[in-house]
């Protein structure tokens, strides 16, 4: 058994649980991960990604120095090139004078609405608050995103409309003090494996009561009391008729409700049109299910909500989570241990991108950039001019690609994402990125987005730097450097803020110390001496173990629980609320429902995973299907077919599952492959700008063999 050289405590970077890793190093290099079982998240317990992801460090394919596109680009032109043969190696000095040189051209020549960036819910808090400071304070453009817009917008927006912030209220772990739990919109057991080993213990352990709500035959439905199988963007219906019983069976909590919250009466209104006989003609769900489920959870003396982005990612995503959060409103259910109100985020750092101001509309910490008094203190703390940041709202991911043309977006910088694979609608989304004049990639890997580049910048992975993530719980962690960063790479934070000094200059204005950091370390510090959330977090005080923000000074213990007195908005609000259906249902031509999701085996676009030996696990894509409409199409598992959207096709082989249910189909977001999202709608939800992933309609027919895509082609993409 080889002993280590150094064993260094980090954070993992996969899912928002936020898991405590152990990296063991030898000559400089990892070769096992542990977890210590007194860890405060995950207690000793790692997922397969986490115990065994970590390989994609070392692949052939990495990107590891500096890369020109040897010819030029024009658009309309721009194409897509996974051959290492189509850019020419230059030094870091080259790269990023290329880069500042390009974008302050655009910048002078066509004004701050040309300019655009995507953060990345995969770098640290400090490299999100650098990117977004770059781009707002020298470009001034609130074109400011990430992938928050694609998973959980709806329920920000939301839960800012009804409580005036917008991170989950409690810690998953506190599940196992809940005598009732709703788990809707989410696959647990895949997306975050060791919250849903909590909420196992809870049921077996603890008696807790379960209540799944859900499209699909989740593995957590095998430890449900209830299961409520709804139709794909029927959430409102079913919600607000459990909000229906609640209120007419006089089992609201009225002096929370006449305390704590506002627009009650209004709300009780509305409920005349939500009985749970209309939600069961709508959504398929028993009304009978939905009074017990209602009844359920009222009655608990802690009841809990979670939710994933089943429920955020519909066109009437916004108000799918006001659904959930009537539910917790009319019964109390938050501000004490054990309850909640809990969007469970999807990737290891989505929730401090956001808080670090990854987003069009708000400044770090959530100040609403159409605050002048936000405004103002961050021109004061970054060198900016009295009125110099733009006080109008940016454009979200979605909205930046569609508004590529002249005149419009023209200059693109992607940190860390893929919208390639993760866009909706994938065939306009490549006509989008073919329009763009300039792109800039910032990567591990050429992914499928990074092949549009005129500009490579090989990025250090997140075992080769220092930083902070936050959690699902607010908590914040240490990510530390565990080895020497492979080749020429270099951490994001390093290549962001010596590309800001040459914009700088290149724009005349005065050199500022703005640009100069030792030390994430001194990021953090800058951005919590705005945001009082952030105020008490110091790297030392997270050394062992994380803080829950809010962390007010320096004594203060941090915040499991939020609510407890009041909410950032004094009262909460309730909003009458209407159905509106998903903007494609099922007909004739295209019978079927797709919707979409992800793996235990794999990540999001497949950047990391799928350049790891957990590829080997779940190698290529598949459809679920249930026996019901199997029989209906005449396949059976291990059959190729083809399933076809009004906005493209993919060829993949059947899996028939017990997980689907009839008329609804699944398939993984993972594969290019197959690549789910040429399927997808672009409708968006009207408040969050958030697409609808998670329903669309499509046909299934059988297809020949010689249609699947084959491994080497897949290969020579970039891919295993």
């Amino acid at each position: 058994m080889l002993t280590p050289d150094r064993i260094v405590s980090t954070t993992c970077p996969y899912c928002g649980v936020g898991c405590n890793l152990r990296l063991h190093v030898k000559d400089d290099f990892i070769y096992s991960v542990t977890t210590p079982f007194d860890a405060v998240v995950n207690k000793g317990n790692l997922c397969v990604k986490g115990r065994f992801g970590y390989d994609f460090i070392y692949h052939p394919d990495r990107v590891t120095e500096p890369l020109i596109r040897k010819t030029h680009q024009r658009p309309g032109e721009r194409t897509q090139a996974f051959d290492r043969d189509a850019w020419r190696t230059v030094s870091w000095d080259e790269a990023l004078d290329y880069v500042a040189d390009r974008l302050v051209e655009i910048y002078q020549r066509d004004g701050a609405r040309a300019m655009a960036v995507y953060c990345c819910a995969k770098a640290t808090n400090e490299e999100n608050y650098l990117l977004q400071k770059l781009f707002r304070a020298l470009f001034r453009t609130n074109n400011v995103d990430h992938c928050t817009r694609l998973c959980h917008a709806g329920s920000v927006v939301a839960l800012q409309m009804a409580l005036g912030t917008s991170a989950m209220s409690n810690t998953a772990a506190e599940v196992v003090k809940s005598d009732c739990f709703i788990v809707t919109g989410s696959n647990t057991t895949e997306n975050h494996p060791i919250i849903a080993l909590q909420m196992k213990d809870a049921v077996r352990k603890h008696g807790a009561k379960l209540i799944v709500i859900d499209p699909r035959r989740l593995e957590l439905c095998d430890f449900a009391t209830l299961w409520l199988p709804l139709k794909p963007g029927t959430n409102v219906p079913v919600f607000t008729a459990m909000a229906h019983v609640i209120v007419k069976e006089g089992l609201v909590n009225r002096a929370f409700i006449e305390a704590r919250t506002e627009g009650y009466a209004e709300f009780v209104r509305s409920l005349d049109d939500f009985t749970p006989e209309v939600a069961e003609a709508i959504s398929g769900v028993d009304r009978n299910l939905i009074v017990e489920a209602a009844r359920l959870y009222a009655t608990a003396r802690n009841g809990a909500i979670y939710w994933g982005m089943g429920i955020s990612q519909f066109s009437n995503g916004t108000a799918s989570a006001l659904g959930l959060i009537h539910l917790a409103l009319l019964t109390g259910h938050i501000g004490r241990e054990g309850t909640g109100l809990n969007p469970l985020r999807g990737q290891n750092n989505v929730q401090g991108a956001s808080d670090a101001g990854a987003m069009p509309f708000h400044f770090p910490g959530y100040m609403p950039v159409d605050d002048e008094e936000a405004a103002v203190q961050w021109e004061r703390v970054w060198n900016v001019e009295p009125g110099g940041l733009d006080r109008a709202r940016g454009l979200t991911t979605t909205e930046i690609l569609s508004n590529v043309r002249p005149g419009g977006v023209r200059a693109l910088y992607i940190m860390g994402e893929n919208p390639m694979m993760t866009e909706p609608n994938l065939n306009v989304t490549r006509h989008h990125m073919e329009d763009l004049e300039f792109l800039v990639a910032q990567d591990l890997f050429i992914n499928e987005s990074g092949a549009y580049a005129d500009v490579i910048l090989p990025a250090a992975s997140w075992a080769e730097k220092d930083g902070t993530f936050t959690n699902t719980d607010r908590r914040v962690q240490r990510v530390r450097q565990a080895i020497a960063p492979r080749g020429q790479t270099r951490p994001d934070w390093t290549i962001i803020c010596d590309l800001a000094q040459r914009i700088e200059l290149r724009l005349g204005r005065p050199a500022s110390a703005g640009w100069s950091y030792a030390h994430p370390q001194e990021v953090m510090q800058e951005m919590a001496s705005v945001v009082e959330e952030f105020r008490g977090i110091t790297y030392e005080r997270i050394d062992k173990v994380g803080l829950q923000y809010p962390v007010f000074d320096a004594s203060h213990p941090g915040t499991p629980y939020l609510f407890a007195d009041t909410f950032p908005s004094g009262r909460a609000r309730f909003f009458p609320l209407e159905y509106v259906p998903v903007a494609e249902e099922a007909d004739e031509e295209y019978p079927f429902i797709l919707t979409t999701g992800r793996l235990l085996e794999h990540w999001h676009g497949g950047t990391m995973t799928r350049h790891s030996q957990l590829d080997a696990l779940y190698p290529a894509p598949l459809v679920e299907m249930h026996e019901i409409d199997a029989a209906r199409c005449a396949v059976k598992t291990g059959d190729a077919v083809r399933v076809s959207s009004r906005r493209g096709t993919v060829v993949l082989r059947v899996k028939v599952s017990p997980k689907a249910t009839p008329g609804v189909v699944f398939i993984p977001m993972h594969f290019v492959e197959a690549a789910a999202n040429l399927l997808t709608i672009d409708a968006l939800d009207p408040q969050a700008k958030i697409p609808e992933y998670k329903a669309c309609a499509v046909n299934i027919q059988i297809a020949s063999e010689d249609d699947l895509v084959a491994p080497e082609a897949v290969q020579e993409r970039g891919r295993y």
